[in-house]
């Protein structure tokens, strides 16, 4: 009976009371309370061993999902291009966000892990994403250079054809294993954010909480910032179109995803106002699963950028541009490989924070808040999806711009009607 109550709990919510209970439990026992540590630390070594694999064959699957189909090849090629120009300019964003708020303050944490500051120069970071060892990279978990790997054999399995489809299949199911075994580890988020808080509020105290309205405040206008001009300057300026009709037909997405916090949720008002703002079915069919499933700004471009500076800051780490240049570019291109992953946003964040060195045991502290920021990232990632619709759709052929044009019914009809869909 206590199994089927506590599986009828939300994830989210489950997250929340093991931040509380933990929370409560470093402030009853105080420094007693840091014999709780090594289930978070279980928890973050669960973490690091599914980002290796995961990253590889994720990566390899979304490439090669593009196919080679003549009347589908340029269609993808924009679509993937308006994706990653996007999402570049989200994490340009989070960092730019980011680093103009003092979101840590006065506080200043402790990190178990040694962290070395040996920065290479730009030539030698170009040359090191490419691995002279690729089995050696996985082993030693060097993220970069196993995004490119994986990048080449997509591209290779995809040039060579029927051929490698035994091979491509094998990095399907081996995808679908490693989406399974992220499922499986991200259960244990509750106990391992209940360690970690416990141990964290043991022995620095209730201080150590009070940054994160600012780091909430930093990702919603972040976030803001990127819905308003840069979606709305893509289709202004990229499709010639009223960015104010746009959003006014996109809204009835906007708010589901707002509320439900899921892509895949909002898929089906999301296609009902795509195909309101005349996208083609063939093209909205197209681009919005490969939207939900690949184009994710909120959680790969503006919220690793962000929680990467909000983590250094907390240990009192600086960053150099190196540093902030690692951030940009494995947030935009590991977004694409695992948006897909249940749990993505933290399984990005540490592939994040793995590659400048930052202690994985942040996540804690960003976890316990996930669902108030999750809320303002899908809205993000959907209107994207919605955006990239209209504009590449446009460039296409695949617009229908006297439907563009036209009054729509309410939003709240179109609202209640979608969140009923849901639902069921």
């Amino acid at each position: 009976m206590l199994l089927q109550t506590l599986n009828r709990i939300p994830f989210w919510q489950k997250v929340l009371l093991g931040f509380a209970l933990g929370t409560v439990t470093g402030v009853i026992f105080g420094e007693g309370a840091t014999l709780l540590k090594p289930l978070g630390e279980l928890f973050i070594s669960a973490i690091k061993m599914l980002v290796a694999p995961l990253v590889l064959c994720a990566i390899v699957v979304s490439i090669t999902s593009l196919g080679n189909a003549a009347n589908l090849k340029r269609l993808s090629i924009k679509t993937l291009g308006m994706f990653m120009l996007t999402g570049t300019i989200a994490s340009l964003i989070g960092l730019a966000v980011g680093s103009a708020i003092d979101m840590g303050g006065s506080m200043a944490l402790a990190t178990t892990e040694v962290r070395e500051r040996n920065i290479p120069g730009f030539a030698q970071v170009l040359l090191d994403m490419i691995p002279v060892n690729p089995f050696a990279s996985l082993a030693d978990g060097k993220v970069l250079q196993i995004i490119v790997f994986a990048a080449l054999i997509g591209i290779a399995i995809n040039g060579v054809g029927e051929k490698a489809e035994p091979l491509k299949r094998t990095f399907e199911a081996g995808a679908e294993v490693m989406f399974q075994l992220t499922r499986m580890v991200l259960k244990l988020t509750p106990i391992g954010v209940f360690g970690l808080m416990a141990w964290v509020v043991g022995e620095y105290g209730l201080s150590t909480l009070l940054p994160l309205g600012k780091f909430i405040l930093a990702i919603y206008i972040a976030a803001l910032i990127h819905i308003i001009f840069v979606y709305g300057g893509l289709v202004k300026f990229g499709a010639g179109l009223s960015p104010l009709q746009f959003f006014r037909k996109a809204m009835p997405a906007q708010l589901v995803a707002f509320s439900t916090a899921s892509s895949f949720g909002t898929l089906p008002v999301t296609t009902r106002c795509t195909e309101a703002m005349g996208v083609t079915k063939n093209y909205s069919a197209f681009v919005l699963p490969m939207g939900a499933t690949m184009n994710m700004d909120g959680c790969g471009g503006i919220y690793p950028a962000i929680a990467a500076i909000f983590i250094a800051q907390i240990y009192g780490i600086p960053l150099d541009m190196t540093d902030y240049m690692l951030i940009a570019v494995t947030a935009t291109v590991a977004s694409v490989g695992t948006a897909g992953v249940p749990g993505s946003a933290m399984v990005m964040l540490t592939v994040t924070l793995g590659v400048i060195g930052l202690p994985l045991e942040g996540i804690a502290f960003i976890a316990a808040i996930d669902r108030v920021i999750d809320m303002i990232r899908t809205c993000t990632n959907v209107t994207g999806d919605m955006m990239t619709a209209v504009v590449v759709g446009k460039s296409e052929g695949q617009l229908d711009l006297a439907k563009f044009e036209q009054q729509e019914s309410s939003v709240e009809e179109v609202v209640e009607e979608e969140q009923e869909e849901v639902r069921a």
